[in-house]
């Protein structure tokens, strides 16, 4: 079980997380890797509206300041 925000990244490499920006946007991608600074790498990232898909970036890294939530 994870106790720290960094475990449960940790545990979520490689596997489907849900990110929203600050802006409103949200993508949905595989977990690649993670920094402290909450810099995120997305595999398979799609940006979402309203849950469906509307563009697809495959590689994607998220910078840590813009980051809202992560939902694994």
């Amino acid at each position: 079980m994870s106790n720290r925000p960094f475990d449960l990244l940790q545990d979520s490499i490689g596997k489907n997380v849900m990110v929203e920006l600050k802006d409103g946007v949200t993508v949905s991608g595989t977990l690649a890797a993670f920094d402290i600074h909450m810099n995120l790498v997305l595999d398979n990232a799609e940006k979402l509206v309203n849950g469906e898909t509307k563009n697809k970036y495959g590689k994607l890294l998220l910078r840590g300041d813009n980051v809202l939530l992560i939902s694994p």
